[in-house]
């Protein structure tokens, strides 16, 4: 979906000089009408497909790191000795390129129609059932089945349109850039095909012992291993509605259609919450020619998140683009056409969004007995305090190894990591979760980075001018860097997060 379909570059079915491409050095190229990477690592020479199999991106611009390469743009991860996808949030492998030496020259001869080696799973569960089919359940499910894994894999959700792109609900979709064919992970055939079944159905009640799921119509089903991937549920702000008030949630695809479908009838839109998923909806708003206003108590909006330098950017972002502010404010009522606030005064709005935050599922764990806190508690490889089940994604909490605690995170590209581990781990890889918490938020065309957690942070240095779209901002505890959030500095966020997993990896060697 998306991304620039020019070729650049060299012919690389000519060839090039192979004096040309240093040790260490990508080259954006093409060949057979297909863009190609190519890089050189010491005497090998890789090349694979130039365009990232998620949003696009271009990869030339991205980083090297041993003989795998990361997107720029959300931090996915390929192998060059394979093209295949290592790391969210990529949806597919990239081809893989024949290299020719001939007299001096490097010449890409065609694609490479080996096929990857099968891969013998360490342990193989008779079964496995993933209750929710987000990021962390999608993910989980496709790397049971990358991994060599044999057995019945079965998702139950209630989502009658999951696995599908979250992020987008709130950006380009909502915003009508994007057509609703992009929104689906995979069409129906990618799990047919995988033999994933998929049970539109709710999981009421979780024996954990026997690792079986009763649903909601009385039935129930029973694996060997069973992973929680429940997410996380929007939360909804108490206040006084009259009947015919139209009230929205911004979580699901429904959700967003919903929301879709009002602004096509509507002027005036408010929005509850200054947070991502609040000014994002107001952005997309916004592009579809609303009249926004945005509600929230803070006194800056991401001031807590993201500090006073990045909190005051953005909302000089969103003004310029028209949107007002009610700072400092909460609301008390909302009738047809009218928003009250609590300070006495009115916004005059259509319909209302809330976009105040969420809260982690974790009723069907605390019905099984499994240690909940602020979220299901995980050990370092996912599992739970039950053996033999699993949890992951917004709705776990897992002891982090780069800041020490034990967190929480509602973050995509974070959760598909987490289902991917999971399942390596129920497959008895024994594999630490230790992933860069990374995300991106975008506001009309400037979009924020984010690696690392910085929750807590007491110092926020700034390098650069955010007014000049070049920037970054690191968020420090007592001196130590917990995370670091940039605008337009794509290759800096990756080697930032390339350099945390260095950091802990020799932490704990």
């Amino acid at each position: 979906m998306g991304g620039d379909k020019t070729l650049r570059g060299p012919d690389l079915a000519a060839g090039i000089e192979e004096t040309a491409l240093e040790d260490g050095a990508k080259l954006l190229g093409h060949a057979g009408g297909e863009p190609v990477l190519l890089v050189r690592a010491g005497a090998e020479v890789f090349a694979i497909g130039a365009k990232c199999t998620h949003y696009g991106g271009p990869l030339a611009e991205g980083i090297v790191v041993g003989d795998t390469v990361r997107c720029p743009w959300h931090h996915a991860c390929f192998s060059l000795r394979t093209g295949e996808v290592l790391r969210p949030p990529a949806l597919a492998d990239e081809p893989r390129f024949i290299v020719e030496r001939q007299g001096g020259r490097l010449r890409v001869t065609g694609k490479d129609p080996a096929k990857r080696a099968p891969r013998t799973p360490k342990r193989s569960p008779e079964s496995v059932l993933i209750v929710g089919a987000g990021a962390a359940g999608n993910a989980a499910a496709e790397t049971l089945r990358r991994e060599g894994y044999a057995g019945p894999v079965t998702i139950v959700d209630t989502d009658p349109d999951s696995p599908y792109d979250r992020p987008n609900l709130s950006k380009d979709y909502l915003a009508g850039r994007a057509p609703e064919a992009w929104i689906p992970l995979h069409p129906k055939s990618f799990y047919e095909k995988r033999k994933i079944e998929i049970v539109r159905a709710e999981a009421v009640a979780l024996d954990a012992e026997a690792k079986r799921v009763t649903l909601a119509d009385g039935s129930a089903r029973a694996a060997e291993a069973v992973l929680l991937a429940p997410g996380a549920e929007p939360i909804r702000v108490e206040l006084s509605a009259s009947p015919d008030a139209k009230v929205y949630l911004l979580r699901s695809l429904a959700d967003s259609r919903a929301i879709i479908e009002a602004a096509e009838g509507a002027r005036r839109a408010a929005v509850l919450g200054a947070g991502f998923i609040g000014l994002e909806a107001a952005a997309s708003l916004r592009q579809r020619g609303l009249e926004v206003h945005v509600v929230a108590p803070d006194d800056r909006p991401l001031g807590k998140v993201l500090g006073p330098d990045l909190g005051d950017f953005i909302r000089a972002v969103h003004e310029k683009q028209g949107v007002v502010f009610h700072l400092g404010r909460t609301a008390k009522a909302i009738a047809p056409g009218r928003l009250s606030l609590d300070d006495g005064t009115a916004v005059d709005a259509d319909f209302l969004v809330m976009g105040v935050g969420v809260r982690p599922r974790v009723g069907l764990a605390q019905q099984a007995g499994l240690k909940v806190g602020n979220g299901i508690e995980v050990d370092e490889y996912l599992e739970t305090s039950r053996t033999g089940v699993w949890a992951a994604g917004d709705a776990a909490s897992w002891p982090d190894p780069h800041t020490g605690q034990r967190i929480r995170v509602e973050h995509w590209v974070l959760a598909e990591r987490m289902g991917q581990a999971a399942a390596r781990n129920i497959l008895g890889a024994e594999e630490r979760f230790d992933a860069v918490p990374f995300f991106w938020s975008q506001h009309y065309d400037d979009v924020i980075n984010y690696v690392g957690h910085g929750a807590g942070w007491d110092e926020a240095v700034l390098d650069g001018k955010p007014l000049d779209r070049d920037c970054a901002v690191t968020f420090r505890r007592a001196g130590r860097t917990l995370a670091v959030a940039t605008i337009f500095r794509d290759r800096q966020s990756l080697e930032i997060e390339a350099e945390m997993e260095r950091n802990v990896t020799s932490e704990t060697a």
